[in-house]
């Protein structure tokens, strides 16, 4: 036989291992969110088990953890502030006096990183009972020790310092099992041999004498002051009336020394800064003198500079360049020496044609000039003659004129010479006769003077010839 299966039934099971697995979902999603656990800020969450670290616990205050499952729980620690009462009954003292320390003290579960490790150590699992009786325990025995390191006189007299011997003692024994002291109260400390009261009673006793001494001894004051007063009131209004004048004559005094002072403090004063002023006047001086001094090296030496790159370094140029155009200067002397030849022949030839031009032009104009005087060449030259005539009179007139005479003495005796002239007449025409003559000058040309210019009557002298008689008939 063979077990069929219809499609109905496998269509029904699709769904129901659906189901199934998201039930299975949802309640291990369940499980984890319970194991997500949050510490309130009043507690310390121990997560114990398997923590890692090489750590028995892990301590989280103010947070959440993961709480793994199987391998890991957790629990709380309280941090309540735990109140307790501790009657300190016949402690021994230093002094070996029984005493009586009614106190109270406030402790607590430590948040310190190291502490709180102990307390989870050390405190998890027990009650606050629990927690409470194993504190009174070890604040008695740290009590018992700190009376027992003081005197009574002390731990009367100083109470911060018994405090503070308490807190410390106290406080590092309950570090050790995870808790922290709060605060500390001592209500009162009293012994059975009544020593503390008698110190009291000693201490109040020294007071109310210290106090009756000293009101006799203010009252003995108050009458010796009265009198001592009354003394010094007439000694002082004495003294004060003495002062009174001596201080006027010491202010006086102080006066006149002090406008002394003052003037001999302004010459001085004033003799330092003119001494100042010129001592600065000079140093300024100096100190311009000093740039200026300088600045004259340094232009010299830019001067120096500038001349040698201006003189030198153009040499060195001049010198390359000169190497370098050798030849092409002796092919350029070559060929301005050709055109220099070529330029004279032809200023020799110009100079030729000008010349020649000159002397013709020259030429044709005396053959004017005679052509002019009717073919006479003496007549010519008189005209030429008359022409620069009027240059000859006034080269021969300016002859004298630039002659300076300083002074003339001339003795007049009233006499004439032989031709019926006097002295100073003689005087002057002998210096006019030191002109040279016209005749003289033409003679020395080899020309004969016209006779109308030597002062001689035309008629007298000249020949009339015949053909001018004709013409003058």
């Amino acid at each position: 036989m063979f077990l069929q299966t219809s499609p109905d039934a496998l269509n029904l099971g699709f769904p129901i291992a659906i189901v199934a697995a998201v039930l299975f979902v949802f309640v291990f999603l369940i499980v984890l969110i319970k194991r997500y656990k949050r510490c309130p800020s009043d507690r310390i969450l121990v997560v114990y088990g398997k923590v890692g670290g090489g750590q028995s616990a892990k301590c989280i205050h103010g947070g959440a953890a993961f709480i793994l499952p199987v391998i890991q729980d957790y629990e709380f620690l309280e941090l309540t502030p735990i109140s307790i009462e501790v009657n300190l009954v016949n402690a021994l003292s230093k002094q070996n006096i029984r005493v009586n320390v009614p106190s109270r003290f406030t402790i607590g579960v430590s948040t310190e990183p190291g502490i709180m490790q102990n307390a989870a150590e050390r405190l998890l699992g027990l009650g606050q009972n629990q927690i409470q009786e194993l504190a009174q325990e070890i604040i008695f025995g740290q009590l018992r020790l700190v009376v027992a390191s003081m005197d009574i006189e002390e731990i009367n007299n100083d109470r911060d310092k018994f405090l503070t011997n308490i807190s410390d003692s106290v406080e590092s024994e309950l570090k050790k099992v995870g808790l922290k002291l709060i605060n500390v109260n001592i209500t009162d400390i009293v012994d059975e041999s009544g020593y503390i009261e008698a110190l009291g009673k000693e201490a109040a006793a020294h007071a109310i004498n210290a106090a009756r001494k000293s009101v006799a001894e203010k009252n003995r004051d108050g009458s010796i002051g009265e009198a001592n007063a009354l003394q010094d009131e007439r000694t002082q209004v004495a003294a004060a009336n003495a002062q009174a004048v001596e201080g006027e004559n010491t202010a006086k005094i102080a006066v006149a020394n002090s406008d002394s002072l003052r003037r001999q403090r302004e010459a001085e004063a004033e003799r330092t800064a003119i001494a100042s002023e010129k001592v600065q006047s000079a140093n300024a001086l100096k100190e311009s003198y000093a740039a200026e001094q300088e600045a004259e090296t340094a232009r010299a030496e830019r001067e120096r500079s500038s001349q040698q790159a201006d003189i030198i370094v153009p040499a060195e140029i001049d010198k390359r360049k000169v190497e370098i155009d050798a030849e092409a200067r002796a092919e350029n002397i070559r060929r301005i020496a050709k055109g220099e030849a070529d330029a004279i022949l032809f200023k020799a030839q110009a100079e030729a044609q000008g010349l020649y031009e000159v002397l013709t032009k020259q030429a044709a104009g005396l053959d004017q000039i005679v052509k002019a005087a009717g073919n006479n060449s003496k007549d010519a030259v008189l005209l030429l003659i008359a022409d620069k005539l009027p240059e000859l009179v006034k080269t021969q007139a300016e002859a004298i004129k630039n002659i300076k005479i300083d002074k003339v003495t001339v003795w007049e005796n009233g006499g004439s010479g032989e031709d019926g002239k006097s002295s100073t007449a003689n005087f002057l025409s002998g210096m006019y006769k030191s002109v040279p003559p016209l005749q003289d000058m033409f003679n020395m040309a080899g020309m004969q003077l016209p006779n109308y210019l030597k002062g001689e009557d035309v008629e007298e002298v000249t020949e009339v010839k015949p053909e001018d008689k004709t013409e003058n008939k």
